[in-house]
C-alpha cells in the first residue's frame, strides 16, 4: 500500500480497516488479523497498527476478547449506520469533484449510468 505522506499512517490504516468491515470483506463477528500480521502486510510499525485498531474499537466497529483477539462487531445497526455514513461521504466528495470540474449534472448522470452498466455504450 502506498501511504499519503500528508496523512498519518494510522489514520490511513483506520480508513482501510473500516472499509474492510463496511464492505463485508471482514464480516461481522469474524476475527481481525493480528497486529503483527497486519504490520507485516502493510510494512508498518506494529504500534501504528495497534493505534488504528484501538480507534476502530473505540468507534465500536470491533471488540477484544482477552485470550482470543479482536473481532468485528456483531452490532448490525451500527454497521448499517456506519455504512450509510460512508456512502454519503463518498457521494459528497464525488459531487464536490463534479462541481470543481464544472460538469453538468446531466452529463455526470450519463457517465455514471454508463459506468454502472459496465462501461458499455
Amino acid at each position: 500500500m502506498d501511504f499519503d505522506p500528508k496523512r498519518p499512517i494510522y489514520d490511513q490504516l483506520l480508513s482501510l480497516f473500516r472499509r474492510e468491515i463496511l464492505s463485508g470483506r471482514w464480516p461481522k463477528g469474524t476475527q481481525i488479523p493480528a497486529v503483527r500480521s497486519l504490520a507485516q502486510e502493510y510494512k508498518v510499525n506494529a504500534n501504528t497498527v495497534q493505534r488504528a485498531l484501538s480507534e476502530l474499537e473505540r468507534e465500536g466497529l470491533s471488540f477484544t476478547q482477552r485470550t482470543s483477539g479482536r473481532f468485528v462487531t456483531l452490532d448490525e445497526k451500527l454497521l448499517a449506520k456506519q455504512r450509510q455514513s460512508a456512502i454519503e461521504e463518498a457521494f459528497a466528495a464525488f459531487l464536490s469533484d463534479l462541481e470543481d470540474l464544472q460538469i453538468p449534472h446531466s452529463e455526470a448522470l450519463k457517465i455514471l449510468t454508463k459506468e454502472l452498466d459496465g462501461g458499455s455504450n
